[in-house]
């Protein structure tokens, strides 16, 4: 009996009757626009989903750090509420397409790069959110560490059992296992109802975060913590630390303005997640701030820059340590739930819809990312890695542009649904590859791969050009952009415009008439 589960009909998924694509190997209920009775989220849960995210470790440290570079608060703050205004834009001009036809991302981009152009996209999003899960993981386990040290203080004489080549302890694996345990159930929820996790991460993190913030103030007044910051950088060199730290803020969240739509595609109606242009700036810069206070409050206590906030902790009494950790904990769980295990399910499930869901990509992910790739490995020895990683986002700043000019610009809301699901249909362009869309990436990234090359190994000297890295979102977004609809109208590819946008058949009609699952509707 057992046998059969190792056969690959074992493991393919029933289609649902809704499914738009030719045959279940292009798609499956998953990937199909969102019916009406799934579309639940409104526009209060947005707000605590933002809410939630907000509260998360790395923007805490975000602002923290830009003052390593040599920026003062006030002008880290402002790169943080600029760099989180413009994010907030493109998050809700690419959240409108997603809320409007109802699809997700890896979808989506295949009316601009092309039905195959667009698996590029895909794999290089999978592979993102693959590494930042299992780095978020180990994040996560950290907090882990720190409750059992304040339930129990012995937990730090526990021996080490694995070889110092290994990257990680015997505590620190345990740690880690219980971390990933206590994750890999509420990855499971479905997209519909982890509202109800961001909702409760929204009510208890930032309650907590305002306690520290206000204990911060207490302990040491921002007149002694803040007053005497100044930028140790003038001149040039503070125009470019300010806008690498702005591009900084851009690519905190440069993957999520990118699939957006693989959330907003669950809204009730278009206008629910209009609310995000506010939210963003406002709620990342007021963590930012908390970042700074707190972690400014600790080099005067402690006489240390501590950015990472676990570490600021570890200084404390047992009972503030263990809900302090606890809050982090929380934060990273929804944080690494929505940015990475979410987004690997579905752009995986686009690789191979005939046997993955969002249940079994999720599932994936957490083996893969969480396992499979070691991160402890990768955090204790290839820093050089993890700045890769962190300039792989030159990327993703082309990517949202394109997909910004595309539905906006070029075909102008006008977009044939269902032939995003057929990979002989209109968006086939050339053998599957919209050559205009590979022109605006060849000149948006590669002229910031010397920046990156520089940031891996600081040994190799590029001149200015790393300042084309210190801008990569924005060069990439621009230039991306402009060029694409620059060429789409010298050279229009004519067989993907149309008078008026085709959509899929609603659910109401689709339950009185199942024989016309494939049919259209102008709209």
């Amino acid at each position: 009996m057992a046998a059969k589960w190792f056969k690959p009909s074992a493991w393919v998924l029933e289609p649902d009757q809704s499914t738009l694509a030719p045959t279940s190997r292009w798609s499956n209920k998953d990937m199909d626009p969102v019916p009406v009775h799934l579309r639940t989220w409104t526009t209060w849960n947005y707000v605590a989903y933002w809410i939630s995210d907000a509260a998360n470790l790395p923007a805490w440290e975000l602002a923290s750090s830009m003052l390593a570079i040599g920026l003062n608060w006030r002008q880290a703050l402002a790169a943080i509420a600029v760099g989180h205004t413009i994010i907030a834009v493109v998050m809700v001009l690419n959240g409108t397409v997603g809320a409007r036809l109802h699809v997700g991302f890896p979808i989506l981009n295949r009316s601009s790069f092309g039905f195959w152009f667009s698996y590029f996209s895909v794999i290089s999003r999978v592979i993102l959110a693959l590494f930042w899960f299992g780095i978020q993981t180990y994040s996560g386990s950290e907090c882990v560490d720190q409750m059992i040290q304040a339930i129990w203080p012995s937990a730090v004489r526990i021996p080490n059992h694995l070889s110092s080549s290994a990257g990680i302890t015997t505590r620190g694996m345990m740690c880690y296992f219980i971390y990933w345990v206590i994750q890999f159930p509420i990855m499971l929820i479905s997209p519909q109802r982890i509202r109800y996790f961001f909702l409760f991460k929204a009510m208890i993190v930032p309650a907590a975060w305002l306690s520290i913030l206000i204990w911060a103030m207490v302990k040491v007044p921002p007149s002694i913590s803040l007053a005497n910051q100044h930028a140790s950088v003038s001149g040039s060199a503070l125009v470019w630390a300010w806008f690498s730290s702005m591009n900084s803020a851009l690519g905190n969240y440069a993957t999520l303005a990118v699939n957006i739509p693989d959330f907003t595609r669950y809204a009730k109606n278009e206008q629910a997640q209009y609310i995000q242009a506010i939210l963003i700036p406002t709620l990342f810069t007021l963590t930012g701030f908390v970042g700074i206070a707190v972690t400014s409050v600790g080099q005067v206590l402690y006489g240390q820059t501590l950015w990472d906030p676990t570490t600021l902790i570890a200084h404390w009494d047992r009972a503030p340590k263990f809900f302090a950790a606890l809050s982090y904990l929380i934060a990273t769980l929804g944080t690494n739930i929505s940015a990475n295990s979410l987004s690997a399910a579905n752009d995986m499930m686009v690789l191979f819809p005939k046997y993955i869901n969002i249940r079994r990509g999720q599932i994936l992910c957490a083996i893969l990312g969480g396992w499979a790739l070691a991160p402890w490995e990768i955090l204790a020895s290839a820093p050089g890695f993890l700045n890769f990683m962190s300039g792989y986002t030159i990327f993703l700043g082309p990517f949202a542009g394109i997909m910004v000019a595309d539905y906006w610009l070029v075909h102008k809301c006008k977009v044939d649904v269902p032939a995003m699901y057929d990979h002989n249909g209109r968006y086939r362009y050339w053998h599957g590859l919209n050559w205009r869309v590979a022109v605006a990436l060849l000149f948006s990234v590669f002229p910031s791969f010397p920046g990156l090359i520089s940031s891996i190994n600081p040994a190799v000297d590029v001149g200015k050009s790393i300042h084309v890295f210190d801008i990569a979102w924005l060069y990439g977004f621009f230039t991306a952009g402009s060029l694409h609809w620059s060429l789409s109208t010298l050279f229009p590819a004519r067989e993907t415009f149309m008078e008026s946008a085709v959509m899929e058949i609603s659910e109401s009609e689709n339950d009185t008439d199942s024989a016309s699952v494939n049919s259209k509707r102008e709209v």
